[in-house]
């Protein structure tokens, strides 16, 4: 979608948003995984390893997370908020054009 379409649609905050909540949950499923692993590792170097990369993981987490509560994308410990938000991309979304 070109950026002149976008922001007269408010799409140009949404693919924001969606870029940012697909990256985020792919971090979680990182961390999900790294956890997993290191309970599995069956060596102590195979253990470190998994486990820096995990701390690594959940950096990652959080400075995403972070990104995105800066930006009003994301409201993990406000429902109410992150409901509002998420009804806005609705309208948004509704409103779009077939393209």
């Amino acid at each position: 979608m070109n950026t002149i379409l976008e922001h007269l649609t408010g799409m140009h905050t949404l693919t924001d948003q969606v870029i940012a909540m697909d990256f985020l949950n792919t971090v979680k499923s990182g961390v999900r995984n790294y956890a997993m692993a290191v309970t599995e590792a069956v060596t102590p170097e195979i253990k470190v390893t998994l486990t820096r990369q995990l701390e690594e993981a959940l950096d990652l987490h959080e400075r995403t997370m972070q990104y995105m509560m800066e930006r009003g994308l994301y409201h993990p410990w406000n429902v109410n908020e992150q409901v509002k938000v998420d009804l806005a991309n609705i309208e948004v979304a509704l409103k779009a054009p077939n393209l």
